[in-house]
């Protein structure tokens, strides 16, 4: 059963109903896992349960209709102070964390953190998106992080442990998140009419790795269609580096102009990369999964044209991987696809 609608992390959550009944909760978290299982969410959920008016927070299971609870999940909550990276910022502002440079340590999410309860029980902290914590911004922290105040909860939320700073991981409770199951995902995305097919939310779901908000991108009959053509490509017996790039390029740029949905789409993009190449690195070592009838058959082609080097295409699969992590660190987009594409092309099969 989901936790006030957490779903899947049911382990997550009798582990820290121990810590509190045994008056045991650590005073920081680092939350980590893949993007859209839940950890924004399930932090939420803990503030509630730790504020609520109703119930004591040993039970952690917040009323979520005492003032508390509805000002935790409005965002309105005085002891409650959530911070994210803004879309159009490649790092997480310092003026979030410590204040503006006229104001510095006198506002901000340490300032704040810092201040007595105004209920009396717990200030708690949210940093979301901690992967582009930037080593200034990690710095800003440690104070708070080594010295937490007193009745004081600070949660980082990120997607590994590698994209945080040593300073940071040192001083955190490490809480891993796990991908959802399949099925849960085609519910979520079935839920309150995000997809209303239940054969399209289960499709979605078998190619989401886990990740709600990666079915919900998925959601898009143009991107299948590019899926097949990037396919077609990557499974010929030679890659044209240069024609794929303004292939992908123009299909990227169809996404409109704001960057955050032109970024969701070139990550989609690698993703189907990444996958191909996976699939076809398996298939190289007698092994494989349980795939879809298209990228089967396009890694089959692949095979029959030649792509028999199980080390060259583990090349070109970890070219994908650092291409996708290149996209999450704000690359130029132009630069990033041509670089990419021409480096998988250098790795012949």
């Amino acid at each position: 059963m989901a936790w006030h609608g957490v779903e899947g992390h049911d382990p997550i959550v009798e582990q820290f109903r121990r810590a509190v009944q045994r008056n045991r909760l650590a005073s920081s978290f680092l939350f980590v896992g893949p993007e859209g299982v839940g950890k924004r969410t399930f932090a939420i959920r803990l503030a509630q349960a730790l504020l609520c008016e109703m119930r004591s927070e040993a039970e952690l299971d917040p009323c979520g209709t005492c003032p508390a609870c509805r000002q935790v999940a409005t965002d309105s909550h005085p002891d409650v102070h959530l911070v994210g990276k803004p879309a159009e910022k490649s790092f997480l502002p310092l003026e979030l964390l410590v204040g503006s440079k006229d104001h510095r340590g006198r506002e901000g999410l340490c300032h704040d953190i810092s201040l007595r309860p105004y209920s009396g029980k717990r200030r708690i902290a949210i940093i979301d998106d901690a992967d582009y914590l930037n080593a200034e911004g990690a710095n800003a922290l440690l104070k708070t992080l080594e010295e937490p105040p007193p009745k004081s909860i600070l949660i980082l939320i990120g997607t590994s442990p590698a994209k945080q700073l040593p300073t940071i991981r040192s001083r955190c409770q490490m809480v891993r998140f796990s991908r959802l199951p399949t099925e849960t995902v085609a519910n979520l995305l079935g839920r309150e009419g995000i997809l209303e097919e239940p054969e399209k939310a289960s499709q979605l779901a078998q190619h989401s790795e886990g990740s709600v908000t990666r079915g919900m991108e998925l959601a898009d009959s143009a991107l299948w269609s590019f899926r097949t053509t990037l396919f077609d490509r990557l499974a010929a017996p030679q890659l044209d580096s240069v024609d794929l790039a303004k292939v992908v390029a123009a299909f990227v740029d169809s996404a409109g102009k704001a960057a955050p949905p032109r970024r969701a789409r070139l990550r989609q993009i690698v993703g189907f990369a990444t996958q191909f190449y996976r699939e076809l690195l398996l298939r190289q070592n007698g092994a494989g999964t349980d795939c879809d009838g298209e990228l089967q058959q396009a890694v089959r082609q692949a095979i029959a044209n030649g792509g028999s080097e199980g080390s060259q295409a583990a090349a070109r699969l970890q070219r994908c991987l650092e291409a996708a992590g290149q996209i999450d660190r704000n690359a130029n987009q132009t630069t990033l696809i041509e670089c990419w594409l021409d480096d998988l092309t250098a790795v012949g099969y």
